[in-house]
């Protein structure tokens, strides 16, 4: 993978939160930019970790923003082992049949509300 397919795969990882650019200088690639959360500029760095000699190729200032002006910060919830939707819904909206509201806000990422894994996070609303 080179310099270029890893920015290419930090950015489609970023799902478009990335607000900034990148350009190839001295055989290393720079990154500036900002994101609206810390979850945000983990996400990015864990894809621009995929890279082995991400440490001798990439410089990055990413820095965060807050979410836009007037918007209510995201609560999002990491799905663990022996979670179902149902169960998240019940803790964190007060009912086990709202676990469509956490389905249709995380399209994005679930095709079916019964098969989510450990480690996604899911937005909630």
């Amino acid at each position: 993978m080179g310099l270029r397919d890893t920015y290419a795969y930090a950015i489609q990882t970023a799902k478009g939160k990335f607000h900034g650019g990148a350009e190839e200088r001295d055989g290393k690639l720079h990154f500036k930019g900002t994101v609206a959360t810390e979850a945000d500029k983990n996400e990015l760095w864990d894809a621009i970790k995929t890279i082995p000699t991400w440490q001798n190729d990439i410089v990055a200032d990413i820095k965060v923003t807050g979410p836009p002006a007037g918007a209510a910060a995201a609560r999002t919830y990491t799905v663990k082992a022996g979670d179902t939707l149902s169960a998240i819904a019940k803790e964190h909206l007060g009912s086990a049949n709202a676990y469509m509201k956490i389905f249709e806000l995380n399209k994005d990422q679930l095709t079916d509300p019964d098969k989510i894994k450990p480690g996604q996070v899911l937005r909630l609303p």
